[in-house]
């Protein structure tokens, strides 16, 4: 009878383990693609405090170039906007919801670097940007990033914004580090720090937001070239090339154009050209 029972026991197990397979996780996927076909899902990790980029809004939907992109690659990949899941990824966790397949793929002001190529993979570059410096729309000390010696200035953990300036332009600028550029800006806002430093189209974005206008400015003077590449898992190159043939459409059909016109043309950014694909 204890025998009986005890096969009863691993037959339902059995049982409820194929259930569980045949629900499909992400471990069972080489790539996202075929995730994409088998369930018609995505998860796809994008920033949440980024006015003009990736911003959760307050009834809970999502707006910003960033998304725009996101939304256009899911598309593409046959995943109709419903069944997207925006998931947070500030810039310091970006690599583990990768590696650990918490998220299909990453669409948040995501540079490609050598050193992130060795745990993740990219598609792109989809936009260029250029660091820049945000300040005190009344500053007139701070004009570039040869000017920020003595000055606090604050960026992201997990960034290299801050660093470069340390490195290549400022030695003796007090670096200050949070866990947003959201927490930056607030810091800004209050005295706190004297500059932020980041990409200029994220600048751009916060400098146009209703609750900053006429607050700040971008000082316009770009000193690096940022791509931002679509974040992959390791090797998945399935995703790669379906990803750069959706971002070659969205740049040629127009898409591209006015997703950047709708979320930060009204600052005054001057819209590039779009970037060739070097992520093969």
């Amino acid at each position: 009878m204890q025998i009986r029972k005890a096969l009863a026991i691993i037959a339902a197990g059995a049982i409820a383990s194929v259930g569980l397979t045949a629900c499909g996780s992400d471990s069972d996927y080489s790539s996202i693609v075929d995730k994409a076909k088998d369930t018609g899902k995505l998860t796809i990790g994008v920033k949440f405090d980024q006015p003009g980029l990736g911003l959760k809004k307050e009834d809970g939907t999502f707006a910003g170039f960033d998304i725009d992109v996101a939304r256009y690659i899911a598309k593409e990949l046959g995943v109709e906007e419903k069944n997207i899941e925006f998931k947070e990824t500030p810039s310091a966790q970006r690599e583990t919801a990768l590696k650990n397949h918490e998220v299909d793929f990453i669409v948040a002001t995501y540079s490609i670097t050598d050193k992130r190529k060795d745990t993740v993979s990219f598609a792109g570059p989809y936009f260029v940007a250029h660091q820049d410096l945000l300040v005190a729309k009344d500053n007139t000390d701070i004009t570039g990033p040869e000017s920020l010696n003595g000055k606090k200035l604050c960026s992201v953990t997990g960034s290299t914004s801050a660093q470069t300036v340390k490195d290549k332009f400022a030695s003796e600028v007090q670096l200050k580090e949070y866990g947003g550029y959201s927490d930056c800006v607030q810091a800004l806002s209050s005295g706190a720090v004297d500059a932020v430093t980041t990409d200029d189209v994220i600048l751009a974005g916060y400098a146009a937001a209703d609750q900053y206008k006429d607050k700040f400015k971008v000082v316009g003077k770009g000193f690096t070239d940022e791509n931002y590449g679509v974040g992959l898992w390791k090797g998945d190159t399935e995703a790669q090339k379906a990803v750069n043939a959706a971002i070659e459409k969205m740049e040629s059909d127009g898409s591209w154009e006015k997703a950047l016109q709708d979320n930060v043309g009204p600052s005054g950014y001057t819209i590039p050209e779009p970037p060739a694909i070097t992520e093969k």
